[in-house]
């Protein structure tokens, strides 16, 4: 069993996501081979807080260049998770 912390690679901080904190979502980057139930108890574990669901999208890497060159970066992986409404919010995301 992998550790919870391989499982969630670090919090998405964006505009989006700081909006979507009203609704107890949360934004994650996390690994490729994860799927919602190891989601779910990773961040239950990491943070002390009930999900009520988990939403992933696997997200395609940007296409970049180097003068002629021409490259892929690395797709990764996005959890939105949701929590339950009697479970506290995620103190990390607070201070932002």
């Amino acid at each position: 069993m992998r550790s919870p912390h391989d499982i969630i690679i670090k919090p998405l901080v964006t505009e989006a996501s700081m909006d979507a904190m009203i609704d107890k979502k949360y934004a994650f980057k996390v690994d490729r081979r994860a799927t919602k139930t190891e989601i779910k108890n990773a961040v239950q574990q990491i943070f002390n807080v009930k999900v009520e669901k988990v939403n992933t999208m696997n997200m395609l890497g940007k296409m970049r260049r180097m003068g002629a060159n021409v490259g892929r970066k690395s797709s990764w992986k996005k959890a939105i998770v949701t929590l339950t409404e009697d479970s506290d919010s995620i103190e990390f995301f607070e201070g932002m």
